[in-house]
């Protein structure tokens, strides 16, 4: 999340959580809104005049109360019930709000498609090619760098490992409860933390991640909505979405960005590059690893 200030950027304070939003109400109002910021996705598309009547008040107090929460508009509430209806997104919500099922089946593999295109495009949209590369001038100039995420999240981590572990940087993964308390545990001022996790966040990942920032390592959070507990926790963060019309996460805009950030990896010392893919050719073209006909 960033503001432009002239032709540059500075970061915008982590939006409140749910909870503390509630502390900033009376008793009273807290109750009201409560079921509100408990299912999200029930009351997002809900008009003020709509949801008042659902949680039986008036209009005018729906008012107040979203003031109260410190929303300048009833339009920006609705914004943050469409990230928390995000973050707090089940398998079995995505199964029930995705494509109609009297589809056939040629056309929701279709409309899966068209979801991972959405995505793409809203990455694109959003991107900042300077943001990466600030980002990869901090990869190579870090003591060391950890990657941490578990679940399927894992894959992505691993993804990233196998690509920056090629170009020689000082990288370790993190997947489990164990690996993220003692990789992160050594962590200091001059490391790198990626932490990667979607919807409301892994326990291991964002503990973890609150841990490296408490060493003052620099953390970089890759999530879908901005409201992630991985945007209170760390120094920045880059969002894919991974909506989907079927019961699984989309990892395609996610992969994307990985994708971009090894580019820009790839490019930044380029001779290094290849002098290193050099090396790594002989052993492509005749190693063990690979099957001959």
């Amino acid at each position: 999340m960033f503001r432009r200030i002239g032709k540059k950027k500075t970061p915008l304070p982590p939006p409140l959580t749910p909870a503390a939003r509630l502390r900033l109400l009376s008793p009273k109002r807290q109750e009201i809104i409560r079921p509100a910021l408990e299912r999200p996705r029930a009351f997002v598309l809900l008009s003020v005049r709509a949801m008042a009547h659902l949680l039986k008040t008036d209009p005018a107090t729906m008012v107040r109360i979203v003031r109260g929460m410190q929303f300048e508009s009833y339009r920006e509430f609705q914004h943050y019930l469409h990230e928390l209806s995000i973050a707090h997104a089940t398998s079995l919500d995505t199964m029930q709000t995705g494509a109609d099922r009297k589809f056939t089946l040629s056309r929701q593999t279709r409309a899966s498609l068209d979801q991972d295109l959405k995505n793409l495009n809203r990455l694109i949209r959003t991107f900042d090619g300077e943001r990466i590369a600030n980002l990869t001038r901090r990869l190579y100039s870090a003591r060391r760098i950890v990657v941490i995420g578990g679940d399927l999240a894992s894959h992505l981590v691993r993804f990233l490992e196998h690509h920056l572990m090629i170009l020689d940087l000082p990288i370790s993964c993190a997947t489990t409860a164990a690996e993220v308390v003692h990789k992160v545990r050594f962590v200091g001022k001059k490391d790198l933390v990626i932490a990667i996790s979607f919807r409301r966040g892994l326990r291991q990942t964002v503990e973890g991640v609150h841990l490296a920032h408490d060493r003052n390592a620099y953390c970089v959070g890759v999530t879908d909505t901005y409201v992630s507990p991985l945007a209170r926790e760390c120094d920045e963060v880059f969002l894919a979405s991974v909506e989907s019309t079927s019961f699984g996460a989309s990892y395609a805009a996610p992969v994307a960005l990985v994708n971009a950030i090894l580019a820009a990896c790839g490019q930044y010392r380029r001779p290094q590059t290849l002098a290193i893919l050099k090396e790594i050719a002989e052993e492509q073209r005749k190693g063990f690893r690979w099957y001959t006909v």
